[in-house]
């Protein structure tokens, strides 16, 4: 390696390209080797071979495409100044050309979406590729990719440039999501391990995809979520809940413009996502729990189902007396559904034993939580006091007001809560000591 370095055959490959158009094509195929090597890339830098072989990039000849193409890759992989130039030059020009123009050469595809997902990180190269049809042609990508490694490229590729609202608009106008729909459809029935992995990606870009109502009411039209219940359906004994995590994820932000409710509500989403309650994984709880709350939000009767579901809410309470993962309580929790139900649901979720969890969700660390359960348990305040007596309701108000870091939001619900439960009409002890926390609380401001 040394020798060379020292024998000046970068600067004379340089020469041969700059002024040998014969036998360009043989040294760019040197340098591509040469580059393999790490300690090469700097006498390659060092002869500013980067600018002398971009111009091939522009050449009709696939050899010479393939090779400078190759060189450029490897001589600028991990080197975030190299790439950021070779954005400023407009290679991202070059390679959309190439990849519209030499569609169907394996080889050229196979180095241009290496360069594409090296490149893509950059925020140059994403704003300078929102300026050409790329999308148009990674859709094409991805649906004519024939094998794992090239589905995993394009994957790669796709979800990078999804964090750009812009090219996220082109993808969908360029019909990703029906390709996504068709792949799901392909792979639902395997089981092996290559194929779970496009599964997932492909549940994973459809949740970065999901960019304004629009977005997502043009993938629940193509059909996307009964691919993804199917999935969940078929690995919902998995232990690997990867796969469940992506399609859960994706459903839940479908779910969040108030017509694909409508339709994924008549088409019993609720009802198929309800048999993954039998899951034991605190992740796939954690996205259930989202999944069904984004589907009841705003839909009344909807939320009232779900409410006086016996099976769903003794899983709930169950969730709710596991402390293994404290990031979730808050979905977990029996007010995940209670904000948006009505009185047929306190009864249920009494009968339940969830009033506990709810006062337990007063203290926790989140205001937003906090709020919440005390606005629930001030509606079922106004209905059933009978299961209050025991579940530290007092002593939970008391550490509230008696606490200076407590939100003047927490506060007031804290406050509407004590008026609601001292005008119940309640004489027993507990009323009595509601009575002594607002007095207390009276005097303390």
């Amino acid at each position: 390696l040394s020798l060379l370095r020292e024998s000046g055959i970068f600067l004379t490959l340089a020469q041969i390209l700059k002024g040998n158009p014969r036998c360009a094509v043989k040294a760019a195929q040197v340098l591509s080797e040469l580059a393999k090597n790490e300690e090469m890339k700097k006498p390659c830098i060092e002869a500013d071979l980067i600018l002398t072989l971009i111009p091939f990039l522009e050449s009709t000849d696939q050899e010479m495409l393939l090779h400078a193409g190759r060189a450029i890759g490897r001589i600028c992989y991990d080197n975030r100044d190299l790439q950021e130039e070779l954005v400023k030059v407009g290679v991202i020009t070059s390679l959309v050309r190439i990849l519209t123009d030499y569609a169907e050469s394996e080889p050229l595809v196979h180095v241009d979406l290496l360069a594409l997902c090296n490149l893509a990180d950059l925020d140059t190269a994403k704003e300078a590729l929102s300026k050409t049809k790329v999308a148009e042609q990674l859709v094409k990508q991805l649906r004519r990719a024939e094998n794992h490694e090239r589905l995993e490229m394009v994957f790669e590729v796709l979800q990078t440039l999804a964090e750009n609202d812009a090219l996220k608009v082109q993808l969908v106008d360029a019909g990703v999501q029906e390709v996504l729909s068709e792949i799901l459809l392909r792979l639902q029935g395997s089981s092996q391990a290559e194929d779970t992995c496009i599964v997932k990606a492909a549940s994973d870009l459809i949740v970065s995809l999901l960019l304004g109502d629009g977005n997502c009411e043009r993938m629940v039209q193509v059909g996307v979520i009964h691919q993804l219940l199917d999935l969940l359906e078929k690995h919902v004994e998995s232990a690997d809940v990867s796969v469940q995590h992506a399609a859960l994820s994706a459903l839940r932000n479908l779910a969040i413009p108030v017509v694909n409710k409508v339709q994924m509500l008549e088409e019993r989403v609720a009802e198929r996502i309800q048999a993954l309650l039998r899951s034991e994984m605190p992740p796939v709880q954690f996205k259930l729990l989202g999944t069904l709350r984004m589907l009841a939000d705003g839909q009344a009767d909807a939320a009232e189902i779900l409410g006086q579901d016996p099976m769903l809410l003794n899983r709930l309470v169950q969730w709710c007396d596991a402390n293994d993962n404290s990031g979730i309580c808050g979905e977990r929790n029996l007010n995940s559904f209670y904000s948006a139900v009505i009185t047929q649901m306190v009864k249920a979720i009494q009968e339940a034993h969830g009033v506990k969890y709810l006062v337990s969700m007063t203290t926790s660390e989140h205001p937003a939580l906090q709020n919440e359960a005390l606005n629930a348990l001030t509606i079922a305040s106004a209905i059933n006091l009978e299961s209050f007596k025991e579940s530290q309701l007092v002593q939970s108000l008391h550490k509230l007001l008696q606490d200076v870091n407590t939100s003047p939001e927490v506060i007031y619900n804290s406050m509407s809560l004590l008026c609601s439960l001292l005008k119940s009409g309640n004489s027993n002890v507990m009323a009595v000591n509601l009575w002594l926390v607002s007095a207390q609380y009276s005097a303390r401001i």
